[in-house]
Parts: structure tokens; C-alpha cells; sequence
């Protein structure tokens, strides 16, 4: 029986060797992350359809909830640890011949601390431990972010620190104050007491916690760090931040709202906020003539659609949002780096300088036009379905208010199809009198990018090869009772 106790403990272990290895073995430090996440994806795909039956919930130390710390398992933490296992993997692939300057060992080992920290927000059913795990993947992030050392990202790595810490703080004192109320960390606990005192009591907590939580998910208007941090990181973490980073955060405020607090009067509000957020990050990455800027503000955008749909709240309505996070996280993954060569290609992140670009690169430029239909909706790639799901669940309801909402979701579509297919026009129908010669990215960089394209494209014809997961995860959000007794078992 596979224990998910190891998606944590393998990870974080070999995280820590990493510098004994560098001891020993210098060379092999870079390969200590893809074998790290090679076991946690196995471990998590082993894992899926036992919890497709029935949640797997390790007690820590012998102890039974609520007084133990505990590892919640069911198909909503296995999707996500799947998901960051198998695009952390492919990324440190990527990183084998990307990174080569630079304190190396370090950017193996934060790397590493970054994806255990990740997979602990999703697995933990407690709410402080989601707190520590959450500085981990923070913490992480800012360094990563300064990894170049330069003028520009070690600027983006402190607004990006001081934002995270004001999060952290806001989403600390909101546990504080839940602690206060209920005595006991356990989020299932928590969950059956929460209609024990008044819904203003609980008000003030959920603000605070949704808050600092929603700084890491970039939900307007507090992802002001987000279009530096990621511009100015490596294009490997580029990648992480914007495809993992930011979808834990998402995870956080989802899983709080609809798991703990239950507060469904306040989802037509949160469905506000994500087409808020959907429309400045669309507009904004318009604006951009830096590529990297204007796919930091499509991640903005994107987070904006999927907070829409999941705040819907019915079952087409979260399965079409967890159906978009994977979209979002598979293309924008292989967007950051078909651009992290094309940028070194090119020797600028000018969108301008990458004329021509489709002939110099064809293989990187094909991988990144994939990504590009994709994350536009163009069939037949996920994120078509996808897509078709979230409209299909706006329009089921009808409602007037999630209607109107819905046309301004496509508004924003429509705008990231005309910034997105400029860059295009840039790369395959400009620069033509040139003749540069190809000098493609090398084998490990196109290895990962073609394994992104034939998910993008296998998912996208054949979307029933994710959707029973993804429709047991999003019962999983909706039916808080479950939860509740798959954790509490017989203390109810």
C-alpha cells in the first residue's frame, strides 16, 4: 500500500542531500529533482484510483483527528499532486542544460523545497501545516525569483517578499483568530463547528485568510508582484510560478471557501473578482511589448476564468474550472519555455526581436504556437473543452448575473487571441528577407516541450481520459459533508 506521506518526505529528503550530494558528486546534483519527482509521480498515479473510491487520510503520530496533524488524500489532492509532479519533472528535465550558471546547487535544492511545499498545500487537512507549507513554497519562490542575481530580479524578489509577507501575515493572524474561536486547526473540525457561532464571527477570519492567500493566487488587485516576479526569474521557474505556484494558491482560497467556511453567499462576489481579474490581466498583457510581461498578465487572466467558474459552484460549473487550471497549467508551462530559448535565441524578450523566430527555431516555435491555440480555446487542443465546459456551466445556470458575467469572460478571450496572435505574426511572417541558419533549442529543452504538446493535444481530443477524475474532484469541493466524514470518521 502506497503511504502519501512519501509525496512529502521523498521530496524534502532529497531536497536536504542535495548539497551532501554536491560533496561527493557535484555532476549529479541536477538530476536529484527529476528523480525526486519521477517517484512522486508514480507514487501519485498509483495513489488516483484508490481515491477515486475513497479518500486516503494518514493520521500523524497515532493520534485521530482533530488532534493529530493529517494528510487528506481524496481525488482533489491526488489531481494536484499528480499535476505538480508530472510539470515539475518535466521542467527539471528542461533545467538540465537551462541552468548552468550560478549557484546550481541551490537552484536544484529551492526548486525541490518549492514543489514539496506545493504538494503539501494540497494534501494537508490542517490549517496551520497549510500555513507552513505554504512559506515553504514561498519562501522558495522568492529566491528562485533572485536566482539571476541581476538588478532587475533581485527588485522583483523583494516586492515579490514584501507582498508574500503581507499574505503571510494577514493569512497567520486569520488562523490565529479561527484558533480563537474553535479551538482546534483540523479544517474538517473546524468545518462542523463553523455554524456553531455567527456568520460575523467567522467574517473577519475567512476576509484575512482569503486575502493573503489570494496575493500568492494573483486575484486582482493584489497580484501587483506577480508580472515582475515572473518576467524576471529564469524561464524554468517562469514556468513553475505561473503553471504551479499561482494554482496552489487558487487551491487555498477554493478549498477554504468552499470546505471550511461553506460560504456560499459570498461566491457571486468571488465570480466578480475573477472576471475582474480576468480583464486587467487580458488588457495588460495586450499592452506589453516584453514577452514574458505579457505571459505573466495572461496567467493573470487566466487564474480570473478559472475563479469564475469554480465560483459558479455547480458541478459543470468546477469541473470546467479544474478542467481550465490543467489547460492553464500544461500550455502556459510550455509557453515559459519554448520562450526561455527563443529569448537566449534572440538575446532580447522583445516581442519585436523574435521576427523571423519560426524559422530559426521551428521546432521551439511549433511547441510554443501549440501552447498559444491552447490556451485560446482552438480545437482540438484541452483548451478547447475546457473552455466549452465553463461556458456551458454559465450559461446551465440561468442566472442573468453569471450570464453577463460569462460575455465578459469571452470579451477577455477575444483579447487574448489578438495579443497572442500578433505574436505569431511576429514569429512566422515577419523577418522573411532574412535567412539567420537554425539553431534549435537543445534535446533536453525539446524533450519536455513535445511531451507538453502531446498532453495538450492526446486531452484535447480525448478530454474522457481526465474528466472522472476531474468530476470525483469537483464533488469533492461541492459536498463538504464528505469531507467532513471521510476525516472525522467515527467521531461523528
Amino acid at each position: 500500500m502506497v503511504d502519501p506521506v512519501l509525496l512529502i518526505a521523498v521530496p524534502l529528503g532529497l531536497a536536504f542531500a542535495i548539497p551532501l550530494f554536491a560533496l561527493f558528486w557535484k555532476a549529479a546534483v541536477k538530476y536529484i529533482p527529476p528523480v525526486a519527482l519521477a517517484f512522486n509521480l508514480v507514487v501519485s498515479l498509483l495513489l488516483l484510483p484508490r481515491v477515486l473510491e475513497n479518500s486516503v487520510i494518514v493520521f500523524i503520530g497515532g493520534w485521530q483527528p482533530p488532534f493529530c496533524i493529517n494528510l487528506v488524500a481524496g481525488p482533489v489532492g491526488i489531481l494536484f499532486s499528480t499535476i505538480i509532479a508530472l510539470v515539475g519533472l518535466l521542467v527539471s528535465v528542461y533545467a538540465l542544460d537551462y541552468i548552468k550558471e550560478g549557484a546550481t546547487e541551490k537552484y536544484h535544492m529551492l526548486y525541490l523545497l518549492l514543489l514539496t511545499g506545493a504538494t503539501g498545500v494540497v494534501l494537508t487537512g490542517d490549517i496551520f501545516n497549510l500555513f507552513v507549507f505554504f512559506e515553504i513554497l514561498c519562501i522558495s519562490s522568492y529566491s528562485l525569483v533572485a536566482y539571476l542575481r541581476d538588478k532587475a530580479s533581485i527588485e522583483s524578489a523583494v516586492k515579490y517578499l514584501i507582498q508574500g509577507a503581507v499574505g503571510s501575515s494577514l493569512l497567520l493572524i486569520g488562523i490565529g483568530l479561527l484558533y480563537g474561536l474553535f479551538g482546534t486547526l483540523n479544517m474538517a473540525d473546524i468545518a462542523q463547528s463553523i455554524r456553531s457561532v455567527s456568520p460575523v464571527s467567522v467574517f473577519v477570519p475567512m476576509v484575512l485568510i482569503v486575502a493573503g492567500l489570494g496575493i500568492e493566487a494573483a486575484i486582482f488587485p493584489l497580484n501587483a508582484w506577480l508580472p515582475d516576479a515572473h518576467s524576471s526569474a529564469p524561464s524554468s521557474i517562469s514556468a513553475i510560478l505561473s503553471g504551479i505556484a499561482i494554482e496552489v494558491g487558487l487551491y487555498a482560497v477554493v478549498r477554504v471557501i468552499f470546505t471550511i467556511f461553506g460560504a456560499q453567499s459570498f461566491l457571486p462576489f468571488l465570480a466578480l473578482l475573477g472576471i475582474l481579474t480576468l480583464l486587467v490581466g487580458e488588457m495588460c498583457a495586450f499592452c506589453q511589448n516584453n514577452i514574458k510581461r505579457m505571459l505573466a498578465y495572461s496567467s493573470i487572466g487566466q487564474i480570473g476564468l478559472i475563479l469564475f467558474a469554480l465560483a459558479i459552484a455547480t458541478s459543470y460549473g468546477v469541473t470546467g474550472g479544474l478542467f481550465q487550471l490543467v489547460s492553464h497549467t500544461l500550455s502556459k508551462a510550455l509557453l515559459f519555455l519554448a520562450a526561455g530559448y527563443m529569448i537566449y535565441r534572440a538575446g532580447s524578450m522583445e516581442i519585436s526581436a523574435l521576427e523571423g523566430m519560426g524559422k530559426k527555431m521551428p521546432l521551439t516555435c511549433l511547441a510554443f504556437t501549440i501552447g498559444v491555440f491552447s490556451l485560446v480555446g482552438l480545437p482540438p487542443f484541452i483548451g478547447f473543452p475546457s473552455k466549452f465546459l465553463i461556458v456551458r456551466a454559465a450559461l446551465a445556470t440561468k442566472e442573468t448575473y453569471f450570464i453577463v458575467l460569462l460575455g465578459l469572460a469571452l470579451l477577455g478571450t477575444i483579447i487574448e487571441g489578438a495579443y497572442f496572435f500578433r505574436i505569431i505574426q511576429v514569429l512566422y511572417f515577419k523577418g522573411e528577407k532574412s535567412n539567420p541558419g537554425r539553431e534549435e533549442a537543445p534535446v533536453a529543452a525539446l524533450i519536455p516541450m513535445f511531451v507538453f504538446v502531446v498532453l495538450i493535444v492526446v486531452v484535447g481530443i480525448y478530454p474522457k481520459l481526465v474528466t472522472e477524475v476531474l468530476n470525483s474532484a469537483a464533488s469533492e469541493f461541492l459536498n463538504r459533508t464528505e469531507y467532513i466524514k471521510a476525516v472525522m470518521g467515527s467521531i461523528l
